[in-house]
């Protein structure tokens, strides 16, 4: 696993190979981060990456955050409550040299504390098929993470249909990954 474009391309990340089903890890592959993030910065949707701020709850091994701040993001809080992803991800941030970009939240996406300030990209990866994601993404709105506007990627086995309080832009499937793409409204 590496980071696949910006400052950082090319650097190697620690990663779990196929992934660790115990740990509800499944590290998003080169592949499928090198696709949305051509997307993402295609212009379609405005310019969400440069300067953003970003949420990346379920953070696992960090990648979706770390390519974000690889291409241009300011700051990127990561959330999530495993000790192998925690270990991973202050691995790859000492690998990266990034830590004053960072903050690391370990706990449970769905109990975020209160927001010092609101997010403009969000990325939303939760354990496929465990129906984790609306709760976490409604605490993370409730908490003050969310800006209006914010664009929101959420990646699972099947398209998402949109909460209460966003819309749906867009759904691709790769492989067995589809990314769904909502706007805060």
């Amino acid at each position: 696993m590496r980071i696949v474009g910006g400052t950082h391309r090319g650097r190697k990340l620690a990663a779990l190979g196929k992934g660790d089903a115990a740990a509800h890890l499944r590290p998003t592959t080169d592949r499928v981060r090198e696709a949305l993030f051509n997307m993402l910065q295609g212009g379609r949707f405005g310019e969400p990456v440069a300067g953003a701020r970003v949420l990346d709850l379920f953070a696992g091994t960090g990648a979706l955050g770390l390519e974000a701040l690889s291409r241009g993001a300011a700051h990127v809080t990561f959330v999530d409550d495993g000790r192998v992803a925690g270990r991973l991800l202050g691995n790859n941030i000492a690998t990266l040299d990034v830590a004053g970009q960072t903050q690391l939240i370990a706990r449970d996406a769905a109990r975020l504390p209160a927001a010092d300030a609101p997010c403009t990209l969000i990325f939303l990866d939760p354990p496929y098929g465990k129906g984790l994601g609306a709760p976490a993404l409604a605490a993370a709105r409730a908490r003050g993470w969310i800006a209006p506007e914010a664009l929101v990627v959420w990646e699972d086995s099947v398209p998402q249909i949109a909460p209460e309080g966003f819309r749906a832009l867009e759904s691709r499937r790769y492989g067995d990954t589809t990314v769904s793409l909502l706007r805060a409204e």
